[in-house]
């Protein structure tokens, strides 16, 4: 599983012109699902993006996390995150999980971020084609990777 996790200002997901979904001070993460992912990967990322301590304290070190300064979050199923140009031009997706597969975990990843670390968290539609806007606020990006079956 993977995460390119950004701190912004605020983030909005329009599809067809309407906004779905958006957020303001918080995370804006673009998640992708490995096709080896598992229930326990999705833990693991809600658990490391709650608790990312990407926000800055009083002295403007980053001490602080999402969970900590009251933020939002803002996910994004991106499969593209799993692209492998190493030969050629085109991307292959062929380590992406299968729809089937990535949609009950990307929902998990989001649904744990609510429930068990209390996140107002909102999310785009699942493999629509959708337009994501953010302000980047640092800039600062992140990127967060679970392997299946790697114990970290």
């Amino acid at each position: 599983m993977r995460a390119v996790v950004q701190r912004v200002h605020w983030a909005r997901i329009q599809v067809g012109g309407e906004t779905v979904a958006r957020t303001d001070r918080g995370l804006l993460v673009l998640l992708g699902i490995g096709a080896g992912d598992t229930p326990d990967c999705a833990t693991w990322m809600a658990r490391k993006i709650a608790g990312l301590r990407i926000f800055p304290d009083h002295t403007e070190r980053f001490n602080l996390s999402v969970q900590d300064v009251g933020g939002s979050v803002l996910v994004v199923s991106q499969f593209t995150l799993y692209g492998d140009a190493q030969r050629g031009f085109r991307p292959s997706f062929s380590l992406a999980a299968p729809p089937a597969q990535a949609q009950p975990l990307y929902e998990r990843v989001a649904e744990l971020l609510r429930s068990e670390h209390n996140l107002h968290v909102e999310t785009g539609i699942f493999g629509a084609m959708m337009d994501v806007e953010s302000s980047n606020w640092g800039p600062v990006t992140i990127l967060l990777e679970k392997e299946s079956g790697s114990q970290s």
